[in-house]
């Protein structure tokens, strides 16, 4: 809870684009299966295809900016690469600058989400608590236009559990920056009627509890804030998350995944995956189960490490268990007639030590059906195992 308290206490404090392909259902607890001769042979060339057309976009995203739905595909790519993306996406965005004044404009008044925030080494100790909490939930209220204007800081538990605010007077100083004092905290637990004071001493606090936060961009429909503190940190809000970005969430979080992933390949229709859509290097963020599972069977089937698939067919699937060692199997991929389904071969595989190379068996055919694809994310099912994996390049 001490963590939490620091949370909210941060000062200023994740979304993303998407479209979903339609799913073929299958008869229960049943895996679709290979039909004799249906596999991809070794070095054949799969037919090719036109470019399919754009991914269709969900109508919530229509109000996006080429530039701010550059932030939010590189959003989703933080899980699988880093963070350089996204800080080059915040500053293209500040570059171009939003709404003029924005804290003199009612779009800025509201609960907004934290959905990234940056480090710097000059952080308080506060702040450096606040950005490595990844399993709760934090928000920031923003209230200027009342007789008491405040900046309220949210941590969010969990449905069962309850919350933390804390609480700041806020003014504002000019069109970009609010000053504000931290004066109040409490829990609110679910399981009790009252709340409970955080025994934090604002008054003896000084000037760690005062600061200021600068708006530096705040998009013409009022779903994206960036803001910058008086400790240096960069934060990243929105007003309202997708379920491309809940579902990334629910990952950090360790909970809850198998529900996001539901929501999100339900959610929408978008075009039909082929291969110049899969092409790319493949991240693997999430299984629904490899415990049982032989590292030959895992690499076969790519169930850990990265996927690399090529225009022509070709497939390879990456996987480091132990620092010096990998794991590699070779195939292609092609794509069978039954709807988003691809039929995987894997040909050869090799376990590679050092500077030792040895054979591995990892021979397979498989079915791959895309329950979800768009330019970042892809939800799979192969053998009854979900996949979820984000892109960390384009096409190779």
């Amino acid at each position: 809870m001490a963590a939490a308290a620091a949370a909210a206490a941060a000062g200023g404090f994740l979304h993303l684009g998407a479209s979903r392909v339609p799913s073929r259902q299958h008869s229960a607890g049943a895996a679709p299966r290979l039909r004799a001769g249906a596999s991809c042979a070794r070095g054949q060339q799969p037919r090719r295809r036109a470019p399919p057309p754009p991914l269709a976009v969900a109508a919530a995203e229509e109000a996006y900016t080429g530039a701010e739905t550059e932030l939010l595909d590189a959003l989703a790519g933080v899980q699988g690469r880093g963070r350089g993306e996204v800080e080059s996406a915040v500053q293209a965005l500040e570059a171009l600058g939003g709404l003029p004044d924005p804290t003199n404009s009612s779009l800025i008044e509201g609960s907004w989400q934290l959905i990234f925030t940056t480090r710097p080494g000059s952080a308080s100790p506060i702040q450096r608590t606040f950005v490595g909490v990844d399993s709760f939930k934090i928000f920031q209220e923003v209230y200027l236009r009342t007789d008491d204007p405040r900046v309220i800081n949210v941590v969010k538990f969990s449905e069962s559990i309850g919350e933390l605010k804390v609480e700041a007077e806020a003014t504002i100083e000019d069109g970009k920056r609010i000053l504000f004092r931290f004066d109040r905290a409490a829990f609110s637990f679910k399981f009790l009627p009252f709340k409970v004071p955080y025994p934090v001493p604002f008054k003896l606090l000084g000037d760690e509890a005062k600061g200021w936060l600068d708006t530096t961009y705040l998009s013409q429909t009022g779903n994206i804030r960036i803001s910058r503190g008086n400790k240096g940190t960069t934060f990243v809000l929105q007003k309202s998350a997708d379920q491309r970005q809940l579902l990334l969430s629910a990952i950090s979080a360790g909970k809850g995944v198998k529900e996001a992933i539901d929501d999100l390949t339900s959610s929408r229709q978008g075009t039909e995956a082929d291969l110049n859509t899969l092409a790319g290097e493949w991240q693997l963020l999430w299984s629904s189960k490899t415990e049982d599972e032989s590292w030959s069977s895992v690499a076969s089937a790519g169930l850990k490490g990265v996927q690399i698939i090529k225009e022509d067919g070709q497939l390879k699937n990456l996987v480091r268990p132990f620092p010096g060692v990998s794991l590699n199997a070779s195939g292609n991929i092609c794509k069978n007639e039954d709807g988003n389904n691809f039929n995987l071969s894997i040909n050869e595989g090799a376990i590679q030590a050092g500077g030792l190379q040895f054979p591995l068996d990892a021979r397979g055919e498989f079915v791959m059906e895309i329950l979800y694809i768009d330019n970042k994310i892809r939800i799979s099912d192969i053998n009854q195992h979900k996949l979820v994996h984000v892109r960390i390049a384009n096409r190779t």
